[in-house]
């Protein structure tokens, strides 16, 4: 068994493989734009809250942490 061939045989169907993917990817972003999975990498960062989401956090943590005050004492 020549395993160079075989080798060499194998580099070749990877690389038509390697193209086949490309072409594939690029008709379905033309065809169906761009996937969910390429807007939930590009996003990054915090989500922004609004005024009453900081509001209830802001009751929370000084809830949390007289409660905390209050065990240390």
């Amino acid at each position: 068994m020549n395993f160079e061939k075989l080798i060499r045989d194998l580099y070749s169907q990877k690389e038509k493989l390697v193209q086949a993917i490309a072409l594939l990817e690029e008709l379905a972003v033309t065809r169906h734009g761009p996937s969910p999975l390429a807007d939930r990498l590009e996003r990054r960062g915090r989500k922004s809250m609004g005024v009453d989401e900081r509001r209830e956090v802001s009751q929370r943590m000084k809830k949390y942490w007289a409660a905390r005050r209050k065990r240390e004492a």
